[in-house]
C-alpha cells in the first residue's frame, strides 16, 4: 500500500503530521508492506529569495497574529509535538524563509533515492535543531549528512534541474484536492487534510487495507461449520 504525504519544510504542522504518520504506520497490523513517499507542497514562494524573517515577523506579516496569539499557536504546537515524542520541536523561535531551493534539493534527494532520509532530515535539521535550511551552501551540508554527493547536489540545483518536478508534485496534490499542507493520500484513493492524530491515520489505513484485500470466502475442506452458539472452521486431522 502506498502513502504520499505533501508538506511544506517550514510548516510546524508538516512535521509533526509526518511524525503522526510514521506512528501509524508503526501501529499497523501491516506496516511492512507500507510505503511512505513525500511531496513537496510550497508555501512560501512570495518570500523574497536570500532574506529570512523570525517566526514571529512572519505571522505577522501573512496572517496579521502577533504578540500573544502568535506565542499561545505556536507553543501549542511545540507542547503537542514534546507530547508525542518529538523534542526538542522549535517552533516560534526558528526562521523561516523562501524554501524553493529547499524543495529542489528534496526532489533531487528523491531521484537519488533518498526521499525519506532527505525529508526526515530536513524536519530535524529545522525543527529538531533550529538550523537555517534555505541557502544553497545549508541544503549542501545537509545532502552530505545523508551521503549525497555536494558537487552533484551543488550542480542539480544551480541548473534547477528539478524545479518542475516540484511544481508537478504541487499541482497533482491540488487536483487531489489538496488546500494546504500537510496533505495525506492514501492508496491512490482517501484523502486526508491537516495533521490529523495517529489514531485518526490507523483506521484510515485499516479501512484502505480492508479496501483493497477483501477476505476470501472459505469453502469445501475450509468451510466454516455452523452451530446453535457460532461458526467455526472444522479443525483438519
Amino acid at each position: 500500500m502506498k502513502i504520499e504525504i505533501w508538506a511544506e519544510v517550514t510548516c510546524p504542522w508538516c512535521g509533526l503530521g509526518s511524525h503522526r504518520l510514521d506512528r501509524a504506520v508503526e501501529r499497523f497490523e501491516h506496516g511492512d508492506e507500507v510505503e511512505v513517499v513525500h511531496h513537496s507542497f510550497p508555501l512560501s514562494s512570495s518570500f523574497p529569495v536570500d532574506e529570512t524573517f523570525s517566526v514571529r515577523d512572519a505571522l505577522l506579516r501573512r496572517h496579521g497574529m502577533g504578540g500573544s496569539q502568535a506565542e499561545a499557536s505556536t507553543r501549542r504546537i511545540e507542547a503537542l509535538a514534546e507530547a508525542e515524542g518529538l523534542t526538542p520541536y522549535r517552533v516560534l523561535d526558528n526562521l523561516v524563509a523562501n524554501t524553493d531551493l529547499a524543495h529542489e534539493f528534496l526532489a533531487h534527494a528523491s531521484a537519488e533515492g533518498k526521499n525519506r532520509e532527505a525529508w526526515d532530515a530536513i524536519f530535524r535539521a529545522y525543527f529538531g535543531q533550529a538550523r537555517p535550511v534555505f541557502s544553497m551552501d545549508d541544503l549542501l551540508d545537509l545532502g552530505q549528512e545523508i551521503a549525497l554527493d555536494r558537487e552533484g547536489t551543488r550542480r542539480a540545483l544551480t541548473e534547477h534541474r528539478h524545479r518542475r518536478h516540484v511544481r508537478d508534485d504541487a499541482a497533482r496534490a491540488q487536483r487531489l484536492g489538496a488546500t494546504g499542507a500537510p496533505f495525506i493520500v492514501v492508496d491512490g484513493t482517501y484523502g486526508i487534510p491537516g495533521a490529523q492524530d495517529s489514531d485518526g491515520l490507523l483506521d484510515v489505513l485499516r479501512t484502505a487495507w480492508n479496501a483493497s484485500h477483501p477476505l476470501t470466502p472459505a469453502t469445501g475442506a475450509d468451510a466454516a461449520v455452523c452451530g446453535p452458539d457460532g461458526c467455526a472452521v472444522p479443525a483438519h486431522s
